[in-house]
């Protein structure tokens, strides 16, 4: 009972907040996420009411699930970005930006926390700038998806900007596993080629494969019924599979094999828009019934950010400097790299500030690092820093960015519509 009372807490708590947030004109995954810390260990659920809040973070934990399907279903929906004849026209440019900013946001937060280290010593070793520095390199694919659906946002920018938020991951991915290694490295002495190299190389391999296999599978699957709500079944089957697939991890001749949700169920999805005629119609289908689940989604992500990070003052220093130097670093690396590939001014100027917001990628990262000795812990809480300040500010300034570019246009008011329908009077 407490299981479908909380999340029918979680759906009002969202939509009633997102009210308030439309007469700000902040866009609702900011609303969602707000939603989610008011009910949250923090506020209501300091009342200690099973249901009625959640009073402790392990309280949302037991909605994991919710939230691994969640990002399965958006990894499934930017597959839809990756279709043939989009690719032969943006894909070398959005491959490079994506690439290249990347690895300038890892090298500006490097700099910056070395230069730390220099003033601060031991309490920021040289190994826990690298870690941090490789987890800048990742971009919340689900905020940024949110919000170009929210406001359907359409040009030139908006194109170039959801293949590069999937190819950031991958990039993501291997940055952090080679820093990861350099920095046990530097604590322990040992440099171990299969963990810095071989396993993540193999990870973003075998994800694709495996997206490439079941989707293959899924759009001949699809081709056997001719009924849309049967087709949306066998989608959200196929997704549900994808996501339970990537839970597999094995070891084999000493390497540790595992998938990647995100880059599997893009890949499924990138087949599926790719060999299927009536695909189009099918991911409206599933967008539509997956509107719900963002919700809690996002709910479930602002009620499980840790608000205590603010008591260390350790952690507010390093963060901001981490924040500031991330964010200057995504930036340049996207001016640059649009200014290279010669993409038009108004991408150039926003782009680089669609890319700020962080969130379940960074945090998977810094769950791998909190064995990382004494810094572990600490690293954790600055990226959790890090990434209540990014999702709750990066929607809205990417909401921003593409109005700016003209991607997203004012929708006229009640009364210019009702002036528009009216006939002219003579």
């Amino acid at each position: 009972m407490y299981i479908l009372f909380s999340i029918s807490v979680c759906i009002a708590a969202g939509l009633l907040v997102s009210r308030l947030s439309k007469i700000a004109g902040l866009p609702s995954v900011t609303a969602y996420l707000v939603a989610g810390i008011l009910i949250g260990p923090y506020f209501l659920g300091r009342f200690g009411v099973e249901g009625l809040g959640f009073i402790s973070a392990e309280n949302v934990k037991q909605f994991d699930i919710i939230s691994d399907v969640a990002l399965g279903f958006i990894a499934f929906s930017i597959g839809n970005e990756f279709r043939l004849s989009q690719l032969k026209k943006i894909g070398g440019k959005a491959t490079f930006i994506g690439i290249f900013q990347a690895v300038v946001a890892t090298l500006f937060v490097d700099a910056a926390l070395i230069g730390l280290h220099l003033v601060l010593g031991d309490k920021l070793p040289v190994s826990m700038a690298l870690v941090l520095g490789s987890i800048a390199a990742a971009t919340a694919p689900a905020a940024t998806l949110m919000v170009v659906k929210q406001y359907k946002a359409k040009g030139k920018l908006t194109d170039l900007l959801l293949p590069i938020v999937a190819i950031d991951d991958a990039v993501g991915l291997m940055i952090f596993a080679v820093s990861f290694g350099i920095a046990k490295a530097l604590e322990n002495g040992e440099f171990n080629i299969t963990g810095i190299i071989v396993e993540p190389i193999l990870e973003i391999v075998l994800s694709l494969l495996l997206g490439s296999v079941v989707g293959f599978i899924f759009t001949h699957a699809e081709k056997m019924f001719s009924s849309n709500s049967k087709r949306l079944s066998l989608s959200l089957m196929f997704i549900f599979l994808c996501v339970a697939l990537c839970q597999l991890k094995f070891t084999v001749g000493g390497v540790n094999l595992g998938f990647s949700p995100l880059l599997t169920c893009m890949m499924l999805g990138t087949m599926f828009c790719n060999l299927c005629d009536f695909s189009p119609e099918i991911m409206d289908k599933t967008d539509r019934w997956s509107q719900p689940l963002l919700l809690l989604f996002f709910v479930l992500s602002g009620a499980e950010l840790e608000l205590n990070v603010f008591k260390d003052p350790a952690v507010v220093g390093i963060g901001l400097a981490y924040i500031i130097s991330r964010s200057a670093g995504k930036y340049a690396g996207a001016y640059a790299g649009t200014k290279i590939t010669k993409c038009d001014r108004k991408t150039q100027k926003y782009l680089g500030v669609t890319l700020f917001p962080q969130a379940g990628v960074a945090l998977g990262m810094s769950v791998a690092v909190m064995d990382f000795g004494t810094t572990g812990p600490l690293i954790r809480n600055i990226v959790l820093f890090s990434v209540l300040i990014y999702e709750l500010a990066g929607p809205v300034m990417t909401k921003m960015a593409l109005t700016a570019a003209g991607d997203i246009t004012a929708k006229p008011s009640a009364k210019e519509r009702k002036n528009k329908k009216a006939p002219a009077k003579i």
